[in-house]
């Protein structure tokens, strides 16, 4: 699979977002702005912890 989707939580607010496991860009938190993920050419950097990988929704 090229790519997946993940759960994660952020570290500060602890809410639950969705992200793509190869990021192109950062992406924030949606509701405190904190940092989840960077891109670096492949795999994002994750700075929250992954729930699950997110298989069908």
């Amino acid at each position: 699979m090229p790519g997946s989707f993940l759960l994660v939580a952020c570290p500060e607010c602890d809410n639950e977002q969705t992200l793509f496991s190869k990021a192109a860009s950062t992406v924030g938190c949606a509701v405190c702005g904190q940092r989840l993920a960077a891109p670096t050419g492949g795999k994002a950097e994750l700075f929250g912890e992954v729930i699950e990988t997110v298989e069908h929704r």
